[in-house]
């Protein structure tokens, strides 16, 4: 297969040619072997970046996350397994217990499914005589890029089990903060749910009932009243319509988003929101200083490691940094001016990666900076929940009550029209 690159040699100048290799991850191989600090690969006119396609990166060196499209849920499940199986299994490892033994313990102690048929594969192929990192090369759903990178570092160190502690660690982390998120988001999502609910009930069956009442007494309607009338009568009669428009148009949304300007889009216009911007803003900065740490704590050379860390960032904006800083390593600058210059990092981690970098331990120095940051997130997006949920609540008794009123209205009307005649 004839693969297209771009990359950068060591005395800094762009190459821009094509190699013969099985796949992208072998082309990207055999390219780092030569020295070479590879930008973008393209396969049958689809550029990749790396093995796990985390990331694409363009002719022009802008970065944007592959079209394809994981369930929240599914991720979830997937990184549970891998975090119980680097813990179970640095435990068997540290206890003396042969590799494929462990391998063997966890793959008895996993349910039946995709996750214990890949615990068997990957038992079967160290028996087999490949290397741990080689073993899970195939199954890259699983265990990313970097996750066999550090394994790979650790083998060829000698520090195995380090590694796998290391990445117990990481995983761990990543799904702390993941259901962090979830869980925070759960109470807003159902009280949203219980708003449109509720709209919903008083358009369908409510309405009508008033209707019908406000016909037998003659009584003139209010301008809200009439136009509620005539959502919920619209809404009745052409409810098929309705249904299909809404599929369309979640269709249209979905398709826009998974495109690779519409990703681009999403991710620039999040980072600029008032507040929910700084809070992605901050979640994304500890991802990539967390990322980046360990993987420069467990001996990943410093371009490994950026480029690792840039196709797990998971934002464009973010990945487009990690690039440029991976383009001023590889001139022999420092990463931390790549950072000074982007609004993107806070002053006080820039600073904090400048004397890693003048005392010659930076992966310390970013792993302390993701713990204190993800301390500090928590705290933060228990706020910004405390903020959102009497928000909806007032929405929803904003959109309850308007309705309310313009339903009762007509007959306080009537009633103060009765009064009056009475009067008289």
């Amino acid at each position: 297969m004839r693969i297209a690159y771009k990359a950068y040699d060591r005395a800094g100048r762009e190459i821009a040619d094509a190699i013969e290799a099985p796949g992208v991850s072998e082309a990207d191989e055999m390219l780092r072997k030569q020295g070479l600090f590879v930008t973008e690969l393209i396969e049958r006119n689809v550029a990749l970046t790396g093995q796990t396609a985390k990331s694409i990166v363009s002719a022009d060196g802008e970065v944007a996350p592959a079209r394809k499209a994981v369930g929240v849920f599914g991720r979830t499940a997937r990184l549970k397994d891998v975090t119980g199986f680097f813990r179970q299994l640095s435990v068997l490892v540290a206890t003396g217990t042969p590799m494929v033994d462990a391998l063997a313990a966890i793959e008895r102690q996993a349910s039946e499914g995709k996750w214990r048929a890949t615990v068997s594969d990957i038992r079967q192929r160290v028996e087999e005589g490949s290397t741990f990192a080689q073993a899970m090369e195939p199954h890259g759903r699983y265990f990313d890029a970097v996750c066999r990178s550090l394994i790979a570092a650790g083998e060829s160190s000698g520090r195995l089990e380090d590694m796998m502690k290391r990445l117990a660690m990481l995983t761990r982390q990543q799904l702390k903060v993941r259901s962090n998120v979830a869980g925070a988001m759960v109470y807003p999502c159902l009280l949203l749910v219980v708003c449109f609910g509720v709209m919903g009930v008083m358009m369908g069956f409510v309405l009508p009932r008033f209707e019908g009442l406000f016909q037998s007494l003659g009584a003139p309607l209010p301008p809200t009243t009439r136009l509620l009338m005539d959502v919920s009568n619209f809404v009745r009669g052409y409810w098929w319509g309705v249904i299909a428009g809404i599929g369309v148009a979640g269709y249209g949304i979905y398709s826009w988003f998974m495109s690779r300007p519409g990703v681009l889009w999403w991710h620039r216009t999040v980072l600029r929101l008032p507040i929910f911007g700084r809070v992605v803003r901050s979640f994304a900065t500890s991802r990539v200083t967390r990322v980046l740490g360990v993987l420069l704590e467990g001996r990943v050379p410093m371009l490994d490691a950026l480029k690792l860390t840039r196709e797990s960032t998971g934002n464009s904006c973010f990945a487009e940094l990690v690039l440029r800083a991976e383009e001023e390593v590889t001139r022999g600058g420092n990463m931390s001016s790549v950072l000074g210059a982007s609004r993107l990092i806070s002053q006080s981690v820039t600073e904090a990666v400048r004397s890693g970098e003048k005392t010659g331990q930076v992966g310390p120095v970013l792993v302390n900076l993701a713990e204190f940051m993800d301390e500090d997130n928590e705290v933060i997006l228990r706020s910004l929940t405390s903020i959102i949920e009497p928000v909806i609540l007032i929405v929803l008794g904003l959109l309850v009550g308007f309705v309310a009123i313009s339903m009762f209205l007509p007959l306080f009307d009537l009633a103060t029209t009765a009064q009056s005649g009475g009067g008289g």
